[in-house]
């Protein structure tokens, strides 16, 4: 038998033939785990930023659909605040007292269950809201709104918690323990409920000034000792939030237009609002760029030529209470 023909190893072209090939297959599964942990970041990003966006603007449409309820009563002009009402920080104009519990503007009348600021700036947003200010992302929405929530019984009222009692006819807001003699007198049978006003707005951080993550907060009334205006924050990477209204011209109970900066007069005739929302990726991703233009309602077009993952949502909500109150021709 000839041992000389057989092969006792790998000669050096074939070695390096391996270890070629090797090199190849081990770059395509670092290549391919490279893409497939982009693709899984990307996709994080971009349902964190949908999910935060719904729970933002779930919040909104909640509020806004029951703008301008005020139980039993219907008519903003028949709730009257108890002369022991405060609050330690109001959010209204310089100068008006107690403008958070105000239902309608005193002397003319209007409605002030819902008011807005129209791409705000530092200045505007003071001017009608004094809490805020440069908190606000500027050329974005405010909104206010005033309302009722839930009732509740009389043995469960929550000390430095403002309540409506009316019995249908009558309507007192006070806080409790309501003081003696209340400003007016609510013949039983009565029901309490609960007071929530809320302003929506942008802000231009998250957890501290400076961290770059725009956000969607609303000023809330807590009730510690006496009721404060407090900051609650919804939802991170909203960057853009714009309000347009449908306002009913001929008395149907149906929007005849939208505008998006409308007069205190024009606010009386509203009857439902279109929500305009810009969401963002909290984080980035240094492999994308994003030179979209986006246009929302009256806001100048906007190019962001960054490295952020952005989408636009847009839905319509009826203000079925004011609506009813323009039917009724309040």
């Amino acid at each position: 038998m000839n041992l000389r023909n057989t092969q006792s190893g790998l000669t050096l072209v074939e070695l390096m033939i391996a270890m070629t090939l090797g090199l190849i297959m081990a770059g395509g599964v670092v290549t391919l785990f490279t893409f497939n942990r982009h693709s899984f970041n990307r996709d994080e990003m971009i349902l964190r930023m949908q999910d935060d966006a719904r729970q933002g603007i779930r919040e909104l449409i909640n509020d806004l659909s029951m703008a301008g309820y005020w139980a039993d009563l219907m008519l903003p002009a028949t709730v009257t605040p108890d002369t022991s009402l405060a609050v330690g920080t109001d959010c209204g104009p310089a100068g008006v007292v107690n403008w958070i519990y105000q239902t309608v503007t005193p002397g003319t009348g209007e409605n002030e269950s819902l008011m807005t600021v129209d791409n705000a700036t530092a200045g505007t947003a003071s001017a009608s809201f004094s809490c805020l200010g440069a908190e606000v992302v500027p050329g974005t929405d405010i909104i206010a709104i005033k309302r009722l929530a839930g009732t509740v019984a009389p043995a469960a009222l929550t000390n430095d918690t403002v309540y409506l009692r009316t019995n249908g006819t009558v309507g007192l807001l006070f806080r409790e323990p309501m003081a003696a003699p209340p400003a007016i007198p609510v013949p039983a049978p009565f029901v309490d409920w609960e007071y929530r006003p809320s302003i929506y707005y942008v802000r231009a951080f998250a957890a501290a000034p400076g961290d770059g993550i725009p956000t969607l907060c609303r000023k809330v009334l807590e009730y510690t000792g006496v009721p404060d205006v407090a900051t609650e924050c919804l939802a991170q990477g909203i960057e853009n939030l714009q309000i347009e209204f449908g306002l009913d011209n001929d008395g149907d109970g149906n929007p005849n237009v939208f505008v998006a900066d409308p007069t205190v007069a024009e606010m009386q005739l509203a009857v439902a609002a279109r929500i305009i929302v810009l969401a963002r990726s909290v984080r980035n991703d240094v492999q994308y760029t994003n030179s979209k233009i986006y246009t929302l309602s009256n806001a100048p077009a906007f190019q962001p030529n960054d490295n952020f993952y952005r989408r636009v949502y847009t839905i319509n909500v009826s203000l079925k209470n004011l609506r009813t109150l323009r039917i009724m021709g309040g």
